[in-house]
């Protein structure tokens, strides 16, 4: 159920972003990060790397773009209860 919600949040988050200004080296960063994060949810691959640079995106969103933030904070917080 977890790797259903981070979909759905990526998603959302896709989503928020193309509606959002988003310079493009946030956009370069934010579809890394997709990828690893999609490398964790399906070859179950090391997350602590992952969380930390979505902290690190977290925090330049929480600033400019709030509402993504959200998604990014819940996304973190679901891999790191998945236990992966």
């Amino acid at each position: 159920m977890s790797k259903e919600r981070i979909r759905e949040l990526l998603g959302q988050l896709k989503e928020e972003i193309r509606r959002t200004d988003v310079d493009d080296e946030l956009q370069a960063m934010m579809g890394e990060l997709d990828a690893d994060i999609h490398g964790v949810i399906e070859n179950e691959e090391d997350v602590s790397a992952v969380v930390d640079r979505a902290k690190e995106l977290e925090a330049d969103f929480a600033t400019r773009h709030p509402a993504a933030a959200g998604f990014f904070r819940e996304v973190i917080d679901l891999l790191v209860r998945m236990g992966i």
